[in-house]
């Protein structure tokens, strides 16, 4: 992976269609639409089908962007990139009914922090936002954004949780994300609509995610929580081509597919790597605990084949992207919280 130097080398890095991505959607008909498309990934996602689709010569084909696109900025630079940019309250019933028709949905609206001081809007979210969703686009095919996080907690030297695994989460937000898809399913035994739940474990860019607020801790000379003794990871622009690839096996029944890195990496050994990287001794703060969450990728790469960018890649950008100072998002991701609580 090249090292990209600033913000907007970064966001062309994420938003590359792979080989796949571009077979997945000539394969395809019919326009895409994202709904949620103004969070940390909806950007990089909506600018990857939008650049997959003209790749493979179908121009004519729209990418709409749905969100509350409260961020200008945003709004402008995907309207640059030939995308079309919605804004819509997903709360909003009426709203939801009057978006354009698309046989291809990806669905990333959801709200995770903040659950403790306000349960209810987290339920709202994960909730009634996928009825009004479902109800609108019951003849779509709609990959469905869900998280590692609807499996308990398991322990730190057995297997990994599996899609066929029973969903009994620790605590209120991984509560709402299994009512989320419980939610999908619902409508699409009542429609026959074909859905993939995209259960995405820890996705890293190099502004968020595990790796970053690891490596900020030890640059900092601040004390790294190992209570969630292992991690899995994977790149955003990985992560992103998942995702679009995923339209191709939405079905009914729908499927589950749990997409991360297959290493099973331990946060004690990343901070001590990042001190290497940084020129920093790594410190840290409780002890591993017994239990993680942690999961089986293989069913993914069996797929769609290894992600196209390594673990140790990802380490050492990150690594350089905090000593030339790049731009940081203030939303670390709470990887350490062993009770769910966020």
């Amino acid at each position: 992976m090249q090292e990209p130097a600033d913000v907007a080398e970064l966001e062309d890095l994420l938003s590359l269609p792979t080989a796949g991505v571009c077979e997945t959607l000539g394969a395809l008909e019919g326009d895409v639409a994202i709904l949620g498309a103004g969070g940390k990934m909806g950007l990089t996602l909506a600018r990857m089908v939008r650049r997959g689709l003209d790749e493979v010569g179908q121009r004519e084909r729209r990418v709409f962007a749905v969100s509350r696109f409260s961020d200008i900025r945003a709004r402008v630079e995907l309207e640059g990139h030939g995308v079309t940019v919605i804004p819509c309250d997903l709360l909003d019933r009426s709203a939801v009914q009057a978006l354009p028709d698309a046989p291809n949905v990806i669905f990333m609206a959801g709200q995770k922090f903040g659950t403790s001081e306000a349960p209810e809007l987290t339920w709202v979210m994960n909730t009634l936002v996928p009825a009004n969703v479902a109800e609108r686009y019951a003849g779509s095919r709609i990959v469905v954004f869900s998280t590692g996080c609807v499996y308990p907690l398991v322990p730190l030297g057995g297997p990994g949780s599996r899609e066929e695994d029973a969903l009994d989460p620790p605590g209120e937000y991984a509560a709402t994300c299994v009512g989320r898809e419980r939610v999908f399913a619902h409508f699409a035994k009542q429609h026959g609509t074909k859905v993939l739940f995209f259960r995405l474990c820890y996705a890293n860019d190099l502004r968020y995610g595990v790796l970053l607020d690891i490596a900020q801790k030890v640059a900092n000379g601040l004390p790294v929580d190992v209570s969630m003794g292992a991690v899995h990871v994977i790149w955003q622009g990985d992560a992103n081509a998942r995702a679009i690839q995923c339209l191709a096996h939405a079905a009914n029944p729908p499927l589950a597919l749990n997409v991360t890195g297959l290493e099973r990496v331990s946060v004690r050994w990343l901070a001590e790597q990042f001190g290497e990287l940084l020129g920093k001794k790594a410190t840290f703060s409780r002890v591993e605990g017994e239990r993680a969450w942690l999961w089986d990728a293989s069913r993914s790469y069996e797929w769609f084949g290894a992600p196209e960018v390594s673990l140790e890649a990802m380490m050492q950008a990150t690594a350089q992207w905090l000593r030339q100072g790049g731009a940081t998002i203030s939303k670390p991701t709470h990887f350490e919280a062993t009770d769910g609580k966020f």
